[in-house]
């Protein structure tokens, strides 16, 4: 069985010390359910169980994307509002650390882009601090170290923690590395979905076109400046090359923020295993994600095509704009943003209508996801995975 109750997170200049991971309750469930061996205990025996894990760790999800749109005095996280990740349902799931996300899609690498993304990721650093001092500072509170996660843990209080997921917003001003450290951030990682300025994105696969070759003179410079500073390196993004180059340069372990193994699932997002190699001997961890492309590629890609009639009416019903996955990057970043709250209603009802059609081909579910908690927990060693969610970004099964 995996025993969810050691994922300790490395101390990058005491950002994060020993914090046992794991999802939500439903996750702790499911995973004890689907993986434990021990046929002596019963379905209500193993339930109990997995609920005694989930309430004696802190549990804690890397990676949770945020709409500014929700942070404001009349809709804002102490609501259960439409979003995946709440302070109700944090509550009700027994989630203690969210990690909001500052997310900037990838643009021009000029001024023009730089400032428009620096703008974009202060306005979701604003967001986040105003969650956590003005709109629900009685409920939850901004934690910059590992001591500080504890110590908020133990008030009662839930905690906030960020992580930056494109080093883009940075431009060429090397100094923006300390700034966001001073806002809180204690994880970055150096591309998206585009190559940056910094760092080639797993993106390049698809043409086999890359900018650097790995990481950029100026990029090498900020994962200097990262360690200097104590901001953790996530390479849940950037190439494989860059993150060989990462591993070599950095003087603290790295962390992949969302990603699952490889060999399971052949997308340019997850990590082969030699790439999980490198980082159980940098001392690093990888948060398992419960993204269903990520996870069984050809699952989704069946299901998805039958689904596609069925969502086009739902679509036309609702009036809604509908964008490919390959048109997603395209998108401004407030396009992006209310298009994946647009998805997720619209593929509800289309897939509560498919469930109701008989022999429609599965969906990506828990046990896949499973699936690569145990492979990856083979590969590596518990000490080495996590679990993250990707919620509010196109995450959840």
């Amino acid at each position: 069985m995996i025993k969810l109750i050691s994922n300790p997170i490395f101390n990058s200049k005491n950002i994060l010390l020993n914090i046992k991971s794991s999802l939500i309750f439903l996750f702790a469930i499911s995973i004890v359910l689907i993986s434990c061996k021990d046929d002596s205990l019963t379905e209500e025996q193993l339930i109990i169980k997995a609920k005694a894990i989930h309430d004696r760790v802190i549990t804690l999800d890397t990676h949770c994307d945020i709409d500014v749109k929700n942070f404001t005095d009349s809709i804002n996280y102490t609501q259960d509002i439409s979003a995946q990740v709440t302070l109700p349902k944090m509550n009700k799931g027994g989630l203690d650390v969210a990690w909001f996300i500052v997310y900037t899609g990838q643009d021009s690498l000029t001024t023009e882009g730089y400032a428009k993304a620096y703008d974009n990721a202060m306005s979701k650093f604003d967001a986040i601090h105003k969650l956590v001092t003005e709109i629900a500072s009685d409920q939850i509170e901004l934690a910059k170290t590992s001591d500080d996660v504890r110590r908020i843990h133990k008030a009662g209080k839930k905690v906030a923690m960020i992580g930056i997921e494109n080093g883009y917003p940075i431009g060429l001003d090397i100094n923006n590395v300390k700034k966001f450290y001073d806002l809180g951030g204690r994880y970055m990682s150096l591309a998206h979905n585009g190559h940056s300025q910094l760092s080639d994105s797993n993106t390049g696969e698809k043409d086999d076109v890359w900018l650097h070759n790995g990481l950029s003179d100026l990029g090498k410079e900020v994962i200097t400046e990262m360690n200097r500073v104590g901001i953790m390196i996530d390479v849940s993004h950037p190439s494989k090359e860059a993150m060989r180059q990462m591993i070599a340069l950095s003087k603290a372990p790295i962390i992949a923020s969302h990603s699952s193994a490889r060999a399971l699932c052949n997308h340019s997002r997850n990590l082969d295993d030699e790439q999980l190699e490198w980082l159980k001997q940098n001392g690093g961890v990888v948060q398992t994600v419960a993204f269903k492309s990520y996870l069984n590629t050809e699952k989704y890609e069946a299901r998805n095509a039958e689904l596609k009639v069925i969502r086009e009416k739902v679509v036309d019903s609702l009036g809604l704009k509908w964008y490919e996955w390959s048109e997603f990057n395209q998108l401004a970043d407030s396009v992006q943003i209310e298009f994946i709250s647009n998805r997720r209603k619209v593929m509800a009802v289309a897939n509560e209508k498919a469930d109701a059609i008989s022999d429609f081909p599965p969906a990506v579910n828990v046990s896949d996801f499973v699936d690569h908690i145990d492979y990856l927990v083979k590969k590596m060693g518990i000490e080495h995975v996590g679990i993250s969610s990707d919620f509010d970004g196109g995450g959840g099964i």
